[in-house]
């Protein structure tokens, strides 16, 4: 049997305006390892502090693939150095590699156990739950199939369209022996509902892109052609919205809506309370309120007003705010 190429990844990117297109390059299988993952992290600490960034669309540069799915030699590899335990004591190694993970010396001490395989997962977890806190919209354009962690990232993102085709996108895992790893058994749970996403991860079996929307694992499928036009346009109309409200907005569903009700109502105050008092919200709050002075009537039952504002991403206004 040929052994499986040297992987070596790389993101490759392209800005259209607010856009950002990262293409994803697998290397000769398209698959995803450490190494991209960790510079996906690097990524998010761009996209965090830039703001002219509205939205990402990620796409693969493998003919027909997305993402194939992760390096097995990454895995297996990680797996073995980890001998194995009962599984109250692999919830407190998961637990501790969580702890250390970012902490000087003892990350790097760490690193030479097999608390390392855990630091590299909570790492992973950690960079797509930054995705999903963070003010950028992301969208994955999927130009072909996505296996396991493939179709997770994709999971990750805040929108999936996908090529239509001859492709598929799933959840094997188990026909190897192991569990999802990179958040497919909640995040999947949460798309597609509990019982249909156990019953896709207990079979393995991938769908095909109109089964994948039909279930709501996707939410859009379009001609091969078409895929990244769509993607960049969607992007600029979702990221023109302002992006402390998108924050607040991500944050409360994907932290707080699977939480008990109270729980969650808990998150939604705190993104509210945050996000209320900001320059875009403010002046965009006082803007309507003179409208309704102006006008006699609340700007959003006039319906040119609402979609123009829809178009725009917001209210219009007289004059720019920053952060709009």
């Amino acid at each position: 049997m040929a052994k499986t190429p040297t992987l070596q990844a790389r993101l490759e990117t392209e800005t259209r305006d607010s856009v950002m297109i990262v293409r994803l390059d697998g290397g000769p299988l398209g698959l995803i390892g450490l190494d991209m993952t960790n510079q996906l992290s690097d990524l998010l600490d761009q996209l965090e502090s830039d703001t002219a960034i509205r939205a990402v669309v990620f796409t693969g540069t493998h003919e027909g693939r997305f993402l194939s799915h992760a390096d097995v030699r990454w895995l297996q590899e990680g797996g073995k150095s980890i001998p194995l335990l009962p599984r109250g004591v692999a919830s407190a190694v998961a637990h501790t590699s969580k702890a250390i993970r970012g902490v000087p010396v003892v990350e790097q001490l760490a690193a030479l156990t097999p608390l390392d395989g855990g630091m590299q997962l909570d790492k992973l977890h950690e960079t797509f739950m930054r995705m999903n806190r963070c003010g950028v919209i992301f969208i994955a354009a999927l130009n072909g199939s996505a296996l396991g962690l493939g179709s997770e990232f994709a999971q990750a993102c805040d929108m999936r369209l996908m090529a239509d085709g001859d492709y598929f996108i799933g959840q094997p895992e188990v026909l190897l022996g192991f569990a999802p790893g990179g958040g497919g058994t909640q995040r999947l749970t949460r798309l597609v509902g509990a019982h249909k996403a156990l019953m896709l991860m207990l079979e393995g079996r991938p769908l095909s892109p109109a089964k994948a929307l039909e279930i709501g694992w996707i939410d859009e499928v379009v001609a091969p052609e078409a895929l990244l036009d769509r993607a960049v346009e969607m992007g600029r109309y979702f990221g023109s919205r302002p992006r402390g409200a998108i924050e607040a907005i991500k944050r409360s569903v994907y932290i707080g809506s699977f939480k008990s009700l109270e729980e969650g109502l808990h998150v939604e105050r705190t993104e509210f309370i945050n996000s209320s008092p900001t320059a875009p919200a403010q002046a965009l709050m006082v803007e309507y309120l003179a409208r309704t002075d102006r006008e006699g009537e609340l700007p959003f039952y006039d319906p040119a007003t609402y979609e123009r504002s829809l178009a725009e991403g917001h209210l219009p206004l007289p004059v720019t705010v920053p952060g709009m």
